[in-house]
């Protein structure tokens, strides 16, 4: 049987061929505009399926890199107030111990000595209450709006319990420090300690009994600033894995999702070129008959 070929049937062949070449540049400009190396999951399935995992792996990397910065402000909060109030008691421990020298010092020196030892206490309780984001460090998970009362100085914070931050998959890292170790609580706390040192230079009571006392509560904030100063390196640590993973993801992800640049772009200057030569070829196949103006 012989096919018979007419013009329309040629115009309507010239157009799918036009049209397939149309479609396939129309993809390779898109994907040299997306950067991507597929524009849908059914183009390459397996490659979506790669992709999707990366991401949700890129997503849990990303809100593991935000745990570690909160939990790094945390540490370093909690580092800088106990620092601080070591410092503090040292400061206490000297004025003690120049507050119990009885013969060269008179009651005006000695209530000096008190004054000062007053603003220590103000500020070491300025420390033990400090809070970041509105939360105190030294509270555990309470939501107090202290951890230490002024009066009395009762603690505030619930025994025992813990502030952690999930740095890693399954590493859990306590990020706060339990004030009542760190500080003592009512008449047991450094701040009561320091009242009566003050009460005893007032009162004339020779006050080097209490420079052990003294050595004591600062040993116990060296040991808590020990304790935060390791997990603070610990979560140091694990930034240093977060940021190695996100760079490891990253680099996966873009062998599978992105395209190549410089192969893309020669694809698209030979398809644009296939296009262009199938209309100059149409262009001169279909050309007008004095047929087409007399029918």
């Amino acid at each position: 049987m012989i096919s018979r070929v007419t013009a329309q049937s040629m115009t309507q062949a010239s157009l799918r061929h036009l049209q397939t070449n149309l479609s396939e540049l129309a993809k390779l400009q898109e994907k040299a505009t997306s950067q991507r190396a597929f524009l849908s999951p059914s183009e390459n399935p397996s490659a979506a399926a790669a992709t999707l995992a990366l991401h949700a792996e890129q997503g849990r990397n990303e809100q593991y890199a935000r745990n570690i910065d909160d939990a790094l402000a945390w540490v370093t909060t909690a580092d800088q107030a106990i620092a601080s109030s070591v410092t503090l008691m040292d400061r206490v421990r000297t004025l003690t111990l120049q507050g119990a020298n009885d013969g060269a010092l008179d009651a005006t020196a000695k209530e000096a000595i008190a004054v000062e030892l007053e603003a220590i206490r103000d500020e070491l309780l300025a420390s033990a209450n400090t809070r970041l984001l509105g939360r105190s460090v030294f509270a555990g998970t309470s939501d107090a709006a202290s951890a230490f009362d002024a009066a009395g100085y009762a603690y505030n914070g619930v025994p025992g319990s813990e502030v952690t931050r999930r740095v890693g998959p399954g590493v859990s890292v306590r990020v706060d420090a339990d004030g009542a170790a760190v500080f003592g609580t009512g008449d047991d706390s450094a701040f009561a300690l320091i009242d009566r040192i003050v009460a005893d230079l007032r009162g004339g009571v020779n006050v080097g009994g209490h420079v052990a006392a003294i050595d004591d509560r600062t040993t116990a904030m060296l040991s808590a600033q020990g304790a935060v100063g390791a997990r603070q390196a610990q979560i140091e640590r694990a930034q240093e894995v977060v940021v190695d993973q996100s760079v490891s993801l990253e680099t996966r992800r873009a062998a599978v999702e992105d395209v190549d640049t410089v192969e893309v772009l020669v694809q698209l200057k030979a398809q644009e070129l296939v296009y262009q030569s199938s209309l100059q070829v149409t262009s001169r196949v279909l050309q007008p008959t004095l047929l087409d103006f007399l029918a």
